[in-house]
């Protein structure tokens, strides 16, 4: 165990922040991997390189990484069997003037291995695929309006429901609605005669409840509306199949990205095939780079080695160490305004401590700086991190939850933090836009 009383020197970092200030807006193309999400003034700004589960800054200091790209990296940083293949497919061009072969061949591996899946097509992120989906929903149905749980890209159709909704017209923000995960009834209420799709995110943190996707799935079908499982978090985590596998649940259209090739750009729908054909000649949904061969390539490599290497079993097992050990050492202090939560392949550390829970939340960040741990809340499981690793993070809680407690108990915790706290993001998903207007 590192007991080392500095945090980390982030000189360079600075000074390449100073330059993005007035070049880049916002210094990031990913709100969650910007300033704003960690202390500023003592977090790394600037990553250099990665290799496992470690990620080098542009100092040169070295973390266990617990963010891991947001999502994309399931494997690991440098994973030799996704490069290597990508290396192979770069001798021979990555983008062509006819679409590849691997369209073809990774389409098959899809097929196979997601349920319920008769057609497929790619893209480049999830937003992309979310709002293919919705157009595609649309027009199979001939309805309208749009309901929504979770967080689904950056696209007018989504993005008019946030708080980040400037620029998009009013008439958009209208066809738009939420609903309160495992709340049927916010559902049956939201629900008119022009829904065509319901589109969430299978799980994030909470698990299902009373049947809760179940019944979704039989109101879908009764009424006509489209069932999108946006399965960019789950997608190859929860199950190679998705959350469609690990529930038993048949979505209209499942929709991945992230973890499909451990770090390239690719997104893929998948779905019926009465609904996919209508990219045929009624929906539009093209792009120049949808074929892209090196990301095709880290795809295949990358769901190969989740399945001959039983990734799943693994992410949830270390998963498990670390959320579990983190709830113990919670729990022995008598902290019982903090805990982990959600399913093992991806937890939360929450703070339910009313004004200063986003305070408390830098705090730890800020301490684990320390002991050379990157942190922005989340344990992103990856095939790479170790027991060891686990170990060595639970021991660094037990140090850093101690200052997060004195800090609590003093009523006055921003005096215990170095520089700028974590700024709230706005991904609220719940309570807000949740009803459709009379007409």
């Amino acid at each position: 165990m590192i007991d080392n009383n500095k945090y980390p020197e982030i000189n360079i970092s600075e000074k390449l922040f100073d330059i993005a200030k007035g070049l880049i807006p916002s210094q990031t193309q990913t709100l969650a991997k910007g300033v704003t999400q960690y202390v500023q003034g003592v977090a790394p700004i600037f990553a250099q390189s990665g290799k496992g589960a470690l990620i080098s800054d542009v100092d040169g200091n070295e973390y266990i990484d617990y963010t891991m790209g947001v999502g994309p990296l399931i494997l690991g940083y440098s994973y030799k069997a996704v490069d290597d293949a990508i290396i192979e497919q770069l001798k021979s061009g990555i983008t062509f003037s006819l679409p590849h072969k691997l369209e073809v061949e990774v389409a098959q591996l899809i097929k196979q291995v997601i349920p319920n899946t008769e057609n497929v097509r790619f893209s480049k992120s999830g937003a992309d695929a979310t709002s293919a989906a919705v157009r595609l929903a649309r027009a199979y149905t001939g309805k309208k309006k749009i309901l929504c749980c979770g967080y689904h890209g950056w696209h007018d159709w989504y993005i008019s429901v946030t708080d980040r909704n400037n620029g998009i017209p009013k008439e958009i923000e209208n066809l738009t609605f939420t609903f309160d995960y495992n709340n049927f009834e916010s559902v049956l209420e939201s629900i008119d005669d022009d829904t065509a799709a319901i589109i969430l995110e299978p799980v994030t943190f909470d698990k299902p409840k009373d049947d809760f996707l179940l019944k979704l799935r039989n109101i879908c079908t009764e009424k006509n509306i489209v069932l999108i499982f946006d399965e960019m978090w789950t997608g190859f985590r929860i199950a190679v199949g998705g959350a469609q596998e690990f529930f038993g649940i048949k979505a209209d259209m499942a929709l991945f990205s992230k973890a499909c090739a451990n770090g390239m750009p690719i997104s893929i729908i998948t779905g019926k095939s009465e609904i996919m054909n209508l990219l045929e000649k009624d929906v539009f949904f093209y792009s120049t780079f949808g074929g892209e061969a090196l990301s095709l390539a880290a795809t295949k490599a990358t769901i190969n080695e989740i399945i001959d290497l039983d990734v799943i079993n693994y992410i949830d097992y270390i998963g498990a160490k670390i959320k579990s050990g983190y709830n113990q050492i919670a729990n022995d202090f008598g902290m019982n305004y903090t805990f982990a939560k959600g399913y093992n392949f991806r937890s939360m550390v929450v703070f339910d401590a009313n004004s200063h829970s986003l305070m408390l939340k830098s705090i730890l960040q800020q301490e684990l700086l320390r002991y050379g741990i990157l942190w922005s809340g989340f344990h992103n499981i990856s095939f790479a991190h170790t027991a060891k690793q686990v170990e060595y993070t639970l021991d660094a809680y037990a140090a850093c939850l101690k200052i997060v407690d004195e800090a609590y108990r003093s009523g006055s915790p921003e005096k215990y933090l170095k520089g700028k706290p974590i700024e709230p993001v706005f991904r609220k998903t719940s309570n807000f836009n949740t009803k459709p207007k009379e007409k």
